[in-house]
């Protein structure tokens, strides 16, 4: 069984459309799209579009989905604005992007849609592997997620208690594919906006 696994779309569109094209070329089974469909980007209307019309396609919310419908926001806060007044134009940047994105999937009719996105996918593969589709981590769409640099200790409380053996999560914007103990964690990195490495100087 092929899954095509993507993450962090942030509403656009063409960005999409390029790794959709890489898959088709390969051909897969089905999709999982592990959230953060549309805030962010120029084009959250279209996003949904494409991903509505693919088969076998699963699809987790991500914050920034979560974001939109219910009107929680990412920091700076509004107890932040005193402490810091530079933190005013960015909570105003970040309350009118998402007010936009939200504005722009109510009127094209997936609001209810994007809001009706469950936590997580759970899928047993026919090898008997138990998979686990989330965002940042088993039981959350947001927090530190799973880092490439989070120390096996730290990881380990993450997924205490979880059950799946192959957990695939976004969130982070790095691919990664690590191991510790009974779990395998796999990133593929974001399809938008994406976090680059910090080149060391020699």
């Amino acid at each position: 069984m092929r899954i095509a696994v993507l993450s962090d779309i942030h509403g656009n569109s063409l960005a999409l459309d390029a790794a959709l094209a890489d898959i088709n070329s390969v051909g897969v089974d089905s999709y999982w799209i592990l959230g953060d469909l549309v805030a962010l980007g120029p084009d959250p209307v279209g996003v949904l579009e494409r991903l509505a019309k693919i088969q076998n396609c699963y699809i987790v919310r991500g914050n920034t989905d979560r974001y939109v419908v219910s009107g929680d926001r990412p920091p700076p806060f509004a107890a932040d604005l005193d402490r810091d007044s530079e933190m005013i134009r960015v909570f105003a940047e970040v309350a009118g992007t998402f007010a936009w994105t939200q504005g722009a999937i109510t009127q094209a009719g997936w609001f209810d849609w994007l809001s009706q996105l469950p936590l997580e996918l759970r899928l047993t593969l026919p090898d008997g592997t138990n998979c686990l589709g989330v965002h940042a981590a088993p039981g959350a769409d947001d927090g530190d997620g799973i880092d490439k640099d989070m120390p096996d200790a730290d990881l380990r409380k993450a997924l205490a208690g979880c059950a799946a053996d192959l957990i695939c999560a976004g969130h982070v914007h790095q691919p990664l594919n690590r191991k510790v103990d009974k779990w395998h964690i796999l990133n593929p990195g974001s399809i938008s906006i994406p976090r680059l490495p910090i080149l060391q100087a020699s």
